[in-house]
């Protein structure tokens, strides 16, 4: 069975696979904490100056969505190419794990923000309401009643988006990115050894059922509260 499998994993490098995974584990943790950081109050501000919403500013709102629509809707290989000397400006290079990190976080960022606005839309007006008439402030509201009752969701969207970001970090290979994305096109694909394509899909498989698992129990954990 040692050998037959040695046969068939002939071309796996298991040391570079190790260091891939590390490199595609360090992308996506680094790109989901910016994201959320940026994604989240993005995503309150869009709920606020929302129609009939605490802080109703529509010229507000339309630029706010726009940004968002705007970025949300550039096909993410794009978004990598056109990203390119922004990245050089701010990183000093495009290539690696550094370079991965800004373009993952202008794809994520609007991505979680809408997530985080849809959140909050479901919180009950009954809860926003009744914290006002206690005389409540704006920031009272939104950290006492809005973004507690919202929780669960805003778990559930973060769990949402570094799925998403997995997926999005493997594409980021195709431009020198890193990690097993990286890996699986320079051996997988241009050299034609399937086995290491094969163990690269599975890690990334591996990857986002862990990720959807820890999800699903912050979400059951929190809901309970």
């Amino acid at each position: 069975m040692e050998a037959l499998m040695g046969d068939l994993l002939t071309n796996v490098d298991w040391t570079e696979i190790g260091w891939a995974s590390w490199d595609t584990l360090v992308m996506v943790g680094m790109s989901l904490l910016f994201s959320v950081l940026i994604g989240l109050p993005l995503g309150v501000l869009l709920f606020l100056f929302g129609k009939r919403q605490l802080l109703e500013q529509p010229v507000a709102y339309a630029v706010l969505s726009f940004v968002v629509n705007v970025l949300r809707s550039v096909p993410f290989i794009i978004l990598l190419i056109v990203m390119i000397p922004f990245t050089v400006m701010l990183i000093g290079t495009s290539l690696g794990v550094a370079g991965a990190i800004p373009p993952l976080v202008a794809g994520g960022a609007p991505f979680f923000a809408r997530l985080v606005e849809t959140s909050l839309r479901e919180v009950d007006r009954g809860i926003i309401e009744a914290t006002q008439a206690m005389g409540a402030t704006v920031k009272q509201v939104v950290f006492g009643a809005l973004l507690p009752e919202a929780l669960p969701g805003i778990i559930a969207g973060i769990t949402v988006t570094a799925i998403t970001l997995v997926s999005y970090a493997a594409m980021s290979g195709v431009v020198g990115g890193g990690g097993l994305g990286d890996l699986a096109i320079r051996f997988g694909y241009q050299r034609f050894q399937t086995d290491v394509m094969v163990i690269t899909v599975a890690l990334l498989v591996i990857f986002v059922q862990l990720l959807q698992m820890a999800g699903d129990r912050l979400v059951l954990y929190f809901s309970r509260k």
